[in-house]
């Protein structure tokens, strides 16, 4: 006779996302003491044309330990190779460099930006080969200030 379980699996409610999040947060400062003044900082910046839109930005955080985390980066194609992603990542480097920040993590793909954030001193510290199938996924760090 096999054993029972005595817990089930289920899609988490949105207030059970948080708890977990939460908890987990709660754990790794167990482990090591927040190196920040609060917890989670954004560091975000976007670029607008002369009619006011929409043409580029970077979202990215600093968690804990003054690590900054590059969420995103995009320009519109139409404004690409101006100098725009260049100097949204520069900014939110900068600010994050003075809040403390000394090392910037990125992932890309293949098809994305490689050799855009390598110009701009990342280096590939791991990959993973066949994500999505026929590309490879590049994890990147750079040292900040």
């Amino acid at each position: 006779m096999g054993r029972q379980k005595s817990w089930e699996l289920f899609v988490p409610t949105t207030a059970e996302e948080e708890q977990i999040d939460d908890e987990l947060v709660a754990y790794n400062l167990s482990c090591v003491p927040c190196r920040q003044k609060e917890p989670f900082v954004k560091f975000v910046r976007c670029a607008r044309d002369r009619e006011g839109r929409l043409i580029g930005g970077v979202l990215a955080c600093s968690i804990l330990w003054n690590i900054l985390a590059v969420q995103s980066v995009w320009v519109s194609r139409r404004h690409r190779g101006k100098g725009i992603g260049s100097a949204l990542l520069l900014a939110v480097e900068k600010e994050a460099a003075a809040a403390g920040c000394r090392l910037a993590q990125l992932d890309t793909f293949d098809f994305q930006a490689k050799g855009f954030y390598e110009k701009l001193g990342y280096r590939v510290f791991g990959e993973l080969p066949d994500a999505p199938e026929g590309h490879t996924h590049y994890y990147m760090a750079k040292r900040l200030g």
